[in-house]
């Protein structure tokens, strides 16, 4: 599978820097999110340099055959539903495996926003994990983990210093125009 992810992300002429994050579990932060494609290419990324990422989708996805797939592929089941804790269902979900690369992102959508989400914050303190600025500059067509962040105890003021971040490295999103990182 590894040998299939390098052969694509080259034939879709993609650089992909770094490797997989040495720590067994770990957030990754992705962004900027325009696009259903940053799934694709992030997938494509992380299996190629022999790692497993997981992503957060809908327990309604997991009906057989499909759950046996999104499961190799890193997906975790979670609820979505009315009342139900995303980020405590994540907290338990992380401390009850042995290993977790979870790749979130902070903007929750693919549309342009401007006030990103903090649960990424309350997830890697609770779970004392650290955090990467993963990145998918489709402007270069480079990817990779990026650098570990460390986090205050401030949730806006990190956020403010990743937007910084990913500005000062004029990352580009599939779609520029549905990525900022006003504050």
């Amino acid at each position: 599978m590894k040998g299939f992810c390098k052969f694509w992300l080259k034939i879709l002429g993609w650089k992909t820097i770094g490797g997989v994050a040495p720590e067994n579990k770990c957030i990754i932060i992705g962004a900027p999110h325009t696009s259903a494609w940053d799934f694709v290419i992030s997938w494509l990324f992380y299996t190629s340099i022999g790692g497993l990422a997981n992503v957060l989708i809908k327990k309604e996805f997991f009906f057989w055959p499909v759950s046996y797939f999104l499961r190799k592929m890193g997906g975790l089941p979670i609820d979505r539903s009315k009342g139900a804790n995303v980020i405590r269902q994540t907290i338990q979900l992380i401390n009850n495996s042995d290993k977790t690369h979870l790749a979130l992102t902070p903007e929750g959508t693919r549309d342009l926003t401007i006030r990103w989400k903090g649960g990424f914050h309350i997830i890697a303190k609770e779970t004392e994990i650290p955090v990467y600025l993963g990145y998918f500059d489709w402007g270069r067509k480079e990817i990779s983990i990026g650098e570990k962040f460390e986090l205050s105890d401030n949730a806006n003021d990190d956020i403010k210093r990743m937007k910084d971040f990913y500005r000062e490295k004029g990352i580009k999103g599939k779609f520029p125009d549905k990525f900022t990182t006003e504050y």
